[in-house]
């Protein structure tokens, strides 16, 4: 296989991002020998070789398309499908995201899993009131649970945004937002864990 990597090491948050999980989930693969790699002498910090990776990645049925772009994923899902489309467009032309979007939770769950979005935009309508119970659910998959999920909603109070960060959302959008507002919930989710 081709290294796509400038080099040929990488540390567990490196691997993390690449995978779509938390860097304790990495920690784990390496801990049990599910991957291989070593520890820096004099450190408990691991490194894992790319090739390695590549290795486990294939053996397991891991995407890709992490490997070979850096870009931050993101998953949009609205019911508006304008909201969706103008971002997207907005995206292509201002970042770097890879960016896919849908209008419907069954299409969002099938995406999940395909595209493992390093971050998810997300119309709260489709989940109801039960906001814990739906980050709940997303943190319990392995697969998911590095997954950075940001609330969007035009009906809430400024009690409800703070009732959203405690239920388990990285971030909240107040519709109608700005570009600048979007990219930045993204840019700052994201350097929550990355």
């Amino acid at each position: 296989m081709i290294n796509p990597f400038d080099k040929d090491v990488l540390t567990t948050g490196e691997v993390a991002k690449i995978c779509n999980v938390a860097a304790r989930t990495v920690s784990k693969w390496f801990d049990t020998g599910q991957i291989e790699g070593y520890r820096i002498p004099g450190s408990k910090d691991r490194r894992i070789p790319v090739q390695s990776l590549m290795n486990f990645m294939q053996e397991h049925g891991i995407p890709f398309d992490g490997l070979m772009s850096g870009n931050t994923r993101v998953l949009i899902v609205d019911k508006d499908t304008e909201v969706c489309k103008t971002l997207e467009r907005v995206f292509s032309d201002q970042t770097e995201y890879v960016v896919q979007s849908c209008s419907n939770p069954f299409t969002a769950g099938v995406e999940c899993e395909r595209f493992r979005p390093h971050v998810m935009l997300f119309d709260l309508e489709f989940c109801g009131d039960d906001y814990t119970a739906f980050t709940k659910s997303l943190r319990e998959s392995d697969e998911l649970q590095a997954t950075k999920i940001i609330a969007m909603s035009g009906r809430l109070s400024d009690g409800q945004l703070t009732q959203l960060t405690c239920s388990g959302f990285d971030g909240v959008l107040r519709k109608p937002f700005t570009v600048r507002q979007v990219i930045d919930s993204i840019e700052n989710a994201v350097a929550l864990v990355y």
